[in-house]
């Protein structure tokens, strides 16, 4: 199995990171209800994305590995979960 992709993964997980801490300080600042449940929207966001990319991956290194499925398949299933990713309300 191919491990997940850490650069991209890394720096998904640094930005969430940072959104939270902006989330903590938003709150200890009383800021509105809407600028803190945008900021709440975009962390949940950004994991969101991280669990695409390490599903992505599993996709692309370990079913692969585990099972003869045609490439035509594989490449349906990533479209399937690029469309999925689009109109998915905590990714979109």
């Amino acid at each position: 199995m191919e491990p997940v992709p850490q650069k991209p993964l890394l720096d998904r997980l640094a930005r969430v990171e940072g959104q939270v801490r902006a989330l903590r300080k938003m709150i200890e600042e009383d800021r509105t209800c809407p600028d803190v449940l945008n900021q709440l929207l975009a962390a949940r966001s950004g994991l969101e994305q991280a669990g695409r990319i390490v599903l992505e991956n599993y996709v692309d290194n370990c079913l692969t590995q585990q099972a003869d499925i045609p490439q035509s398949t594989l490449e349906e299933i990533r479209n399937t979960l690029r469309l999925w990713s689009k109109y998915s309300p905590a990714v979109g």
